[in-house]
């Protein structure tokens, strides 16, 4: 409304007020309300000066028909809420309690929601409920301190003064840690610890804060405050104990932190920090650094500060078992923000002790009890725990008195040794997570140029207790020797053992002849070696024709859809850089992988895809999928190519004059490199690809991407899906079903009873007899691969989709999910 409208409102209070006609007044204020939508912040502010200078009978008389026609609208009506603000405002040091019943039933329900309206005056509900001497309930104290921490507030607003005074209960209640916590916290020194927590508002702790923080601990007790409080850190990010209404259209306020309980959280890292180090504290804080950046639909990570202050104590604390946390999380962590401060952590790290960063994560991996590659044995009593590693996983075992093998936990075990066996089960935890990041640091390690003395990588890698049992899985070279680890030693292919030596690499097949790679998968086989990763398998991307003819890029996986989230997950993993697309006027680089230790940089061409319907963008704002175009190659440090999110040229924009950088031709990039980045983005495409999934048999939104999925879900392999077929064809012979397979072409013949079943070996798409008519079985989101003897590698997922499948065709008469037989 404009200055003139609102200054007319101001005026009529003064002459309603002298003419004795409130009622009228009562049904103006209620008018000028409807108008400024309750938000009486601005020149409204005004006319609520006017009312408040009335005298204090003409106040209450007014405040009287105000309660008067809020009983007479119907219930739920935005002008029941107006009147009832406005009763709150006019009834401040007036006798009696109008609308109290009412006022509760509104701070209810002011207390499941998230945030407020911005100038509602929803604190006068407060204010009046406080002045009649009664406490606020928990929920609405929460909802006061989560609406004084929104941006817009600033210190003078009603509802921000009024949370400096809402200093009970210490947290917000509805996250199951803070309720925890305030109920482990008893007396006075546990009741300021948890009030300091919530000052936590910085990105880092003053010397005051700190300072401040051991006091309390040292009231508490260092032992009492780690043993009561790091328990409340593995309830963090559990469901809430009851929900907040959500807005609009989705805000998924339910799946992340409460704001006002993250400024706890982030303080309860620091104080951890600050006690004597131990594993248990740096396997929390760990865990916390995880779930807080776990993905929230529309909203990205949970609480990245949260995650942020979890590295930051990790990094405070001294000992192996925070380094190894860091260690562990710098291959776990892709959030940009957080992977600088781990970094930044680990290099100070290496710094300290005169190491490279390579060296610094590679001494951080402890041992974890065990005493030799991959076992551990202790005696507890007259019974003995079995710590041992089976591929990437750790199994905690047991033996009696008389040496024979028990399923459960012995019963003098739990009565005499509760806290031993609680840190065995930590440790397994502990080797499982440290197993998977190290597996991913190895499969890294190929674009690295490492070399190790002999010395130092048998201590590191080959004995080390834990990174024993993957490297001992993998190929080596010894001063250009390849040598695998079998029967105690290492060995050459005719088993010959391999002494010492001077110089040892990671083995890849890049360079070597095809009938030396088939010799070595010959070799793992009779080894019975199943490696960690795809090693002696590794697809190899050489130079095609096509890629020789462009000269200084490669088609290879252009013209692909992906879906986008997927995609940028993976990227990340990998070691790629890119921006999420956007439907809006802006630009952004390619996806990007730097390679410094080759002077390179990749680059993968995608754009949004628009390509009309409606389906084509998340609630964020952000494309659901990607059309993927060249991949090339430039000098680490050329200007980046930007193109806009929706599509277009990509062009290169240079600095101070200089001209653009041209991509490296092809040839010019080395082997290793090449394939590499191409295995890669095979994988993305592999994974992403819409093709993939087995729903969209009619071609997706509004049927734009039929043409697509057919020819990817049922057309020629890439080069994974090659290495699978090569796979298969040995495996298939050794199935209990294996009369009824053949592998034939692109497919996974299964002779069932109904019919006879194609399953594509690279999408995992389904045709059947007759006329290749199309079933659709949707996979569970990790299925296990079926018991099928040797495996040469680990981690190809659409193997096990691709097995399970065949086991479950080839017997189709016993077949019962509903879905599947309406089908067939």
């Amino acid at each position: 409304m404009t200055v003139g409208e609102i200054q007319r409102y101001k005026d009529l209070v003064g002459q309603r007020a002298a003419d004795g006609e409130l009622g009228e007044l009562a049904v103006d204020l209620l008018r000028a309300a409807a108008a400024n939508n309750g938000a009486w912040n601005g020149l409204w502010a005004g006319v609520l000066d006017r009312l408040r200078a009335l005298p204090e009978e003409t106040r209450g008389l007014l405040a009287d028909e105000l309660v008067a026609l809020y009983h007479s609208v119907s219930e739920g009506s935005n002008a029941r809420g107006h009147a009832l603000t406005l009763v709150g405002i006019l009834g401040r040091g007036l006798p009696g309690d109008r609308l109290s019943v009412e006022r509760l039933k509104a701070l209810d329900e002011l207390g499941r929601q998230h945030g407020h309206w911005y100038g509602s005056h929803s604190a006068v509900l407060a204010e009046a409920e406080l002045s009649c001497g009664r406490r606020l309930a928990p929920a609405v104290v929460a909802f006061y301190r989560r609406a004084a921490l929104d941006s817009y507030l600033d210190g003078d607003d009603p509802v921000a003064v009024l949370a400096k005074r809402l200093t009970a209960p210490a947290l917000n209640v509805g996250e199951p840690w803070a309720e925890q916590a305030m109920s482990d916290a008893g007396g006075p020194e546990w009741q300021d610890l948890l009030a300091h927590l919530a000052t936590a508002t910085a990105a880092r702790p003053s010397a005051k804060w700190d300072q401040r923080a051991r006091a309390l601990i040292e009231a508490v007790g260092a032992e009492q405050v780690r043993a009561t409080a790091l328990p409340w850190l593995g309830l963090v990010g559990r469901p809430r104990t009851f929900p907040l209404r959500e807005g609009y259209p989705t805000d998924p306020v339910n799946q992340t932190y409460d704001p006002y309980n993250a400024n706890a959280l982030r303080g309860l890292a620091w104080l951890l920090s600050l006690l004597p180090p131990h594993p248990g504290t740096a396997r929390a804080l760990g865990a916390l650094v995880e779930t807080s950046l776990k993905k929230v639909p529309g909203v990205g990570p949970r609480n990245p500060k949260v995650a942020n202050a979890g590295v930051l104590a990790l990094s405070r604390l001294d000992g192996e078992a925070a380094l190894a946390e860091l260690a562990r999380l710098a291959t776990r962590v892709t959030y940009k923000a957080t992977a600088k401060l781990v970094d930044a952590a680990l290099q100070k790290r290496a710094a300290d002790l005169g190491l490279g960063r390579e060296e610094i994560e590679e001494l951080a991996v402890p041992a974890y009890g065990l005493t030799e590659v991959g076992r551990a044995e202790r005696r507890l009593g007259e019974a003995t725990a079995v710590l041992e590693v089976e591929g990437t996983r750790c199994l905690l075992g047991w033996r009696n008195s008389a040496g024979r093998t028990v399923k459960a936990v012995p019963a003098a075990v739990r009565r005499d040794h509760p806290d031993e066996l609680k840190e065995f089960k930590a440790a397994v935890k502990d080797v499982d997570r440290m197993l998977s990041a190290q597996s991913e640091r190895l499969d890294r390690q190929f674009l690295a140029r490492r070399t190790w003395p002999y010395a130092v990588w048998r201590e590191r890698y080959l004995d080390h207790p834990l990174v024993g049992t993957l490297a001992r899985r993998l190929l080596w070279t010894v001063d250009g020797r390849t040598a695998g680890y079998a029967d105690g030693a290492l060995r050459t292919l005719t088993d010959e053992p391999v002494g010492d030596g001077a110089q040892v690499a990671l083995w890849h097949p890049v360079g070597h002849e095809p009938a030396e790679i088939v010799a070595w998968r010959d070799w793992l086989e009779r080894h019975g070696v199943t490696q960690p990763f795809k090693q002696a398998h590794r697809e190899v991307y050489l130079l095609t024709d096509a890629e020789r003819a462009t000269g200084t890029y490669s088609n290879r996986f252009a013209a692909h859809i992906l879906r986008q989230h997927q995609f940028h997950s993976l990227a990340a993993v990998r070691g790629w850089r890119n921006r999420l697309r956007l439907m809006v006027d802006d630009a952004a680089p390619p996806a990007t992988r730097e390679l410094p230790q080759w002077g390179l940089r990749a680059e993968y061409w995608i754009e949004g895809d628009g390509d009309g319907g409606d389906d084509i963008t998340a609630g964020s704002g952000s494309f659901l999928r990607l059309r993927t175009d060249q991949v090339r190659f430039y000098p680490i440090d050329a200007p980046e190519n930007w193109a806009h999110c929706c599509g277009g040229e990509y062009r290169m924009w240079p600095r101070d004059g200089a001209g653009p950088v041209d991509p490296l031709p092809l040839t010019d990039v080395p082997p290793l490199v090449l394939s590499e980045v191409l295995r890669d983005v095979d994988l993305f495409v592999g994974v992403a690809s819409v093709g993939n999934d087995p729903t969209w048999q009619d071609g997706g939104p509004e049927s734009r991407f039929r043409a697509y999925w057919s020819g990817y879900g049922f057309g020629a392999l890439n080069q994974s899906a090659e290495t699978r077929r090569a796979l298969l064809e040995r495996l298939v012979p050794r199935l209990a079903i294996a009369d009824r397979c053949t592998v034939e072409g692109r497919f996974l013949h299964v002779k069932g009873e109904r019919h006879t079943y194609k399953i594509h070996l690279g999408s995992g798409n389904i045709l059947m007899t007759p006329n290749d008519q199309y079933l659709c079985i949707v996979p569970k989101s990790a299925p296990a691969t079926p018991q099928t003897g040797y495996l040469p590698y680990e981690g190809d997922r659409m193997l096990g989709v691709i097995l399970s499948k065949a086991l479950l065709l080839a017997d189709d008469l016993n077949i019962t999910d509903p879905t599947i037989l309406s089908q067939l």
